[in-house]
């Protein structure tokens, strides 16, 4: 019978085995909480009624977390995550990320096209279903194929059943295969964000350091047939707070870990992919910010895409640096040497036994074409890559099955393919043509004049001139155009004169050999991965935690400080802090980047200057966690975290407990900004109402 989250929420009170997990360790899935290990460290942990109510509280944004906080739907995330969604609704007389925005009524709450935030509804294993539909003789290949249609036919009636948008959720590279269903909300509206300013207060210098002194928070609504939306469960508002010591969790959608993950894909990505991606987005951080020296207006134009790149080169530096880790490294080559050891060492585990080699081989052929198939993508340009989405899909769709890429082959493929091309917003010719230029001496550099791939992008010219051709011959920046595109017949899009259009459909040739390639590694890599985490269940069963895949988990920990600077650093920072950090660096410092914004120097004296701050936890987390609410013991909210610090980063691949600290933002700092600089006492009302007839709460 399928296990549902809407059931029961099975606890593990297993004893972990080995030594593989320290201290706070683990993104843990609601399914399988260390419950044992939690209550024998702090005495408490949490039961199903206290799970079920901050799953229902907590939401996925797009590239981040979140979660309701009122019954009339309001939802608090990081400024950081709405940043590009508030940047979308302001315009040049507008510019509500510089400036903050707080609607003074509910009438003036903004809305935001395109933007959804979801709520986890229901999990169901199928992991059995989908063993049961593959034949003991497929190869690998086929067992994929097959494994794929059968799980998109269990979606589809995961949808049909339930009436929920569900997706399928990997577990355990393959061990675990689960369809998460959730409700959609699509009507959402800004109701207030503070200037950038003071959220990103240190700007790109304090990122993924600590002390801090951000607060990145903002606040939507969500609305259902035009009034607010009254949320099943929402979480409390601490009116006590923190302090250190105290136990926490982390309730979110972390993005994306690789610690199951063989030493030989690790030293790829040391040696190859990620020094490769390094180049690449400093490349295109230094076009955008070229681009925004031009002018108040462009500069406005490519915040959120600056914002976004900054930090993904900072995490890709640092993840870099976390691989070429020795002591950390060896400790990771120990722990699969223990693993292959007690594999060989049992018969029926020793099929698996050949797997490492075999995704090492896979390994080395993708990272032998890993610059190759980087360039046959948009080039930086938003319209080129959706150009060449729409010919790879009308493309796709007029082959026989069989002959289709693996990410075509059902037809819900296609329609993920089509839903994952729409964007509403004009695109900025200037914009596009900055970033593609940049694309394209990319691939100059990288590839060579003589490549056959830079001879299709280029056509002969400088890749500043073939940008600007592109660019001012294309009918993509207009939504029309790409809806008309969209809408075109496969024969339509092979005949379109769009120079965009006549670009993509080459690039769509160049890449099918590569596409086959990365497939056939792909395939092993999952095949073989799939045995390593069968034999690692056989040995060890749940006792470990999957990698994240920006899917729901929570993580536990406690307010803990740790090393650095040669001491201690502190638990708590202050608005007094704030202030100290401002005038000590004064408000030209390094572009401005400890200037308070106008409001926050006139409301000095009216802040109470010891009101925390932000405070740094043990939670594991990683990029994804951005917006997610922090709770204590009773389940109410006393944190929304922001960032993490540099040893976080390196949390991709390892989990390190001396040094791993997650940066929140103070939920009694909120309320105090609310309150005192921002003038908005219904919302500090609506925060802290008292829980409505007929909402639970632990």
């Amino acid at each position: 019978m399928p296990r549902t989250a809407t059931r029961a929420v099975r606890l593990s009170l297993t004893v972990l085995l080995g030594a593989s997990l320290r201290g706070e360790e683990g993104m843990w899935t609601f399914d399988n909480l260390p419950a044992a290990r939690i209550q024998a460290q702090y005495g408490f942990a949490p039961d199903a009624a206290w799970l079920e109510h901050a799953r229902l509280s907590a939401l996925r944004l797009p590239g981040g977390s979140g979660a309701f906080v009122s019954g009339d739907g309001l939802v608090l995330t990081n400024h950081h995550v709405a940043h590009s969604w508030i940047e979308k609704i302001a315009d040049a007389g507008h510019d509500y990320v510089k400036d903050g925005f707080i609607a003074r009524d509910r009438s003036r709450e903004l809305p935001v096209p395109g933007l959804e935030v979801r709520t986890l509804m229901a999990m169901e294993d199928v992991t059995a279903a989908l063993k049961q539909a593959v034949p003991p003789s497929a190869t690998d290949a086929e067992a994929g194929r097959v494994r794929k249609e059968a799980l998109a036919r269990l979606v589809q009636a995961a949808e049909t059943r339930t009436g929920l948008a569900s997706e399928p959720v990997t577990l355990y590279h393959g061990g675990e295969t689960w369809i998460y269903s959730y409700q959609v909300h699509s009507d959402v509206r800004l109701v207030m964000a503070p200037e950038f300013g003071i959220a990103a207060f240190g700007r790109d210098w304090d990122n993924f350091t600590y002390p801090r002194h951000d607060l990145d928070f903002a606040l939507f609504r969500v609305y259902e047939h035009g009034t607010p939306y009254h949320p099943a469960q929402h979480l409390r508002w601490s009116r006590t707070g923190l302090k250190a010591g105290d136990l926490t969790f982390v309730v979110g959608h972390p993005g994306r870990t690789s610690r199951l993950d063989t030493l030989a894909q690790m030293e790829a990505a040391r040696d190859i992919l990620t020094p490769f991606r390094l180049r690449s987005l400093d490349r295109a951080r230094k076009a955008l910010h070229a681009f925004a020296a031009r002018g108040p207006e462009q500069a406005r134009l490519v915040s959120g895409q600056l914002l976004s790149l900054e930090n993904a080169y900072k995490i890709s530096r640092n993840e870099l640096d976390g691989l070429n880790d020795p002591a950390a490294m060896a400790k990771v080559a120990e722990a699969e040497h223990q693993l292959r050891a007690k594999v060989a060492q049992e018969p029926r585990l020793r099929p698996a036994g050949q797997s490492w080699a075999l995704i090492q081989k896979a390994v080395q052929a993708r990272c032998a074409i890993a610059r190759e198939s980087a360039m046959l993508d948009g080039r930086g340009s938003r319209a080129l890559a959706f150009a060449l989405g729409v010919a790879r899909w009308k493309i796709q769709a007029a082959k026989p099955l069989a002959h289709r890429a693996l990410g075509y082959r059902t037809p819900r493929d296609l329609e993920k393919v089509q839903a994952g091309l729409a964007f509403s917003d004009a695109l900025d010719s200037g914009v596009e043509q900055a970033s593609l230029a940049q694309g394209l001496r990319e691939a100059l550099e990288e590839l060579g004049p003589a490549h056959p791939i830079v001879a299709a992008l280029l056509d002969g010219y400088a890749p500043e001139d073939r940008a600007a051709d592109l660019v001012t011959g294309t009918r993509l920046l207009d939504p029309a155009g790409r809806a008309a595109l969209a809408e075109a017949s496969p024969a339509a899009v092979q005949a379109s004169p769009d120079p965009l259009v006549v670009l993509a459909r080459k690039l769509e040739l160049l890449s099918r050999p590569f596409i086959r390639q990365n497939e056939e590694a792909d395939a092993v890599v999952a095949a073989e991965a799939r045995r390593i985490n069968q034999a690692r269940f056989a040995l060890y069963g749940k006792a470990d935690y999957p990698d994240a895949s920006f899917t729901l988990r929570i993580s536990y920990g406690s307010v803990e400080s740790c090393p650095g600077n040669g001491t201690l650093v502190q638990p708590f920072t202050t608005f007094g802090g704030l202030y100290d950090r401002a005038d000590g660096w004064g408000p030209e410092a390094e572009n401005h980047s400890w200037a308070l914004p106008p409001r926050w120097r006139e409301r000095r004296p009216a802040l109470d200057p010891s009101t925390p701050l932000d405070f740094i936890t043990s939670n594991d987390i990683i990029g994804g966690n951005s917006g997610s609410p922090v709770l204590d013991r009773r389940g109410e909210l006393v944190g929304l975290v922001f960032d993490g610090n540099l040893a976080t980063i390196a949390g991709r691949y390892y989990y390190d407990p001396r040094a791993n600290r997650g940066v929140s933002v103070d939920g009694r700092a909120i309320l105090e900004a609310l309150a005192k600089v921002y003038d908005a006492p219904g919302l500090v009302q609506e925060l802290l109402a008292p829980e409505p007839s007929g909402i639970v709460t632990p």
